[in-house]
């Protein structure tokens, strides 16, 4: 049976052939955000790559109540609703591993991770990142775990893969190959923890990037993974960015100069960066001209959603009485307060500066919050209140890009088209940084 490659090495090729072409990865399961990246790579006429991380879909649902499969078909109802061409729409499973499994021994955390990876694979996910970098209940927990027993785990999970793809193909002939991406970095899936750690963001050192690719590249061998090592792509580094709660580390290319000449040895691989939210277009294509071929954004594109709701939610109270709003930003907050192990460790400070991160913070841990029952339902009331269209003067005043847009008859002043343009925004920055409208 022939194998079909995946178009998603084209990243590769053109960034060894010189060219500064990238492609951005959507990591959310939020619907606007997903309807936003689809409408843009139509739009575009480029392709769009979305991933679920280990905690949002796995085999039991994840914090989404999506399965892997479940995920695939949400995500192609809405290309379709679009009118998005799902031969350029890629998926992609992102640090896949022991990730949540993490209370139990190697043994069970790692059969479960197997699991994960052939519920992503078999589900037809093109794209898989396997991350292994987590200790497991019987590692010593005090102690970094070495780069072998990283490889090791990676490699017995990526013949999972393979070998549940050889499975896939045989009812679907066309299938693509999946490609691979290794390594993990800082931050961690999520988001970092702390307020101070974004302060102390350190670029790989490029004998640590080497020592993990060689280590990674022993250990496929070794298990006989010649050919799934061709269709490694990526090594995920820390070229030197993260978001904080007012801000971000931004991409310095000094100070990542020895890393990104690092990676110029090696024909086969790019690099892919996490938490490049934030960056400006301008740091975003400098990456992408370095050598950061996969720019993963998250919280970036979910704040922008949640700033569209905060927006409607002000002109709300302008224009309806106290009993009758949706009072979507209290109800927000109320679901936090009520559940809050999804900020707890990520918002430090005093009472006051902790309530304005709940709301404000640009590591944005409201998007956990978004599908609560009494979230969804004040947000439709909010919605209600505008389905003929916000007053233009209250627009302006609260959405003046989408102000505009309206006057000059781009897009429709319907509440849902708002929130979905506000994402569009954040969208145009990683398009001008990857040009990935060249790739296919």
């Amino acid at each position: 049976m022939k194998l079909m490659k995946n178009p998603l090495k084209q990243i590769v090729r053109a960034q060894k052939e010189g060219r500064a072409i990238g492609i951005y990865s959507c990591c959310s399961a939020n619907e606007y955000v997903i309807k936003a990246a689809l409408k843009k790579g139509k739009e575009d006429d480029s392709c769009v790559l979305i991933e679920s991380t280990a905690n949002q879909s796995d085999q039991y649902g994840g914090y989404t109540g999506m399965k892997p499969a479940d995920f695939k078909a949400f995500v192609e109802k809405l290309a379709d609703e679009i009118g998005f061409n799902k031969a350029k729409l890629f998926l992609g499973g992102d640090h896949l591993g022991p990730l949540t499994f993490t209370d139990k021994p190697e043994a069970e955390a790692m059969k479960e991770a197997a699991e994960l990876i052939r519920c992503y694979v078999g589900a037809g996910f093109t794209k898989i990142h396997i991350d292994t970098s987590m200790r497991v209940a019987d590692d010593d927990q005090n102690a970094r775990l070495s780069d072998e027993t990283i490889a090791r785990r990676g490699a017995e999970l990526a013949v999972v893969a393979e070998e549940t793809f050889k499975k896939y193909q045989e009812e679907h002939p066309d299938a693509v190959e999946p490609v691979y991406i290794i390594g993990s970095e800082v931050p961690i899936p999520g988001g970092q923890q702390g307020g101070a750690a974004a302060d102390h963001v350190e670029v790989t050192k490029p004998d640590d990037f080497r020592a993990t690719l060689a280590t990674f590249e022993k250990a496929f061998k070794d298990h006989g993974l010649d050919h799934a090592w061709d269709n490694v792509i990526g090594i995920v580094v820390q070229p030197g960015v993260e978001e904080k709660d007012a801000g971000c580390t931004e991409y310095d290319r000094s100070k990542a100069v020895d890393l990104m000449a690092a990676i110029k040895a090696y024909d086969n691989v790019v690099f892919e960066g996490h938490s490049t939210d934030y960056q400006t277009k301008i740091k975003l294509r400098e990456m992408v001209e370095d050598g950061v071929g996969i720019l993963k954004v998250g919280p970036a594109l979910t704040y922008a959603m949640r700033e569209a709701l905060f927006a409607l939610s002000f002109a709300e109270d302008e224009l309806y009485d106290e009993d009758e709003r949706s009072h979507f930003r209290k109800v927000l907050d109320d679901a936090m307060l009520a559940n809050p192990k999804n900020w707890k460790k990520h918002y430090v400070g005093t009472e006051k500066e902790i309530a304005l991160k709940r709301k404000y913070s640009f590591s944005d841990r409201s998007r956990y919050y978004m599908p609560v029952e009494s979230v969804v339902k004040a947000r439709e009331v909010l919605l209600k209140h505008f389905e003929n269209g916000v007053p233009l003067n209250l627009l302006s005043q609260f959405m003046p890009i989408q102000y505009t847009k309206v006057r000059e008859g781009v897009i429709e002043n319907k509440p849902e088209e708002l929130i979905i343009d506000r994402v569009c925004n954040c969208i145009d920055e990683y398009l001008y940084a990857t040009h990935q409208k060249e790739l296919f």
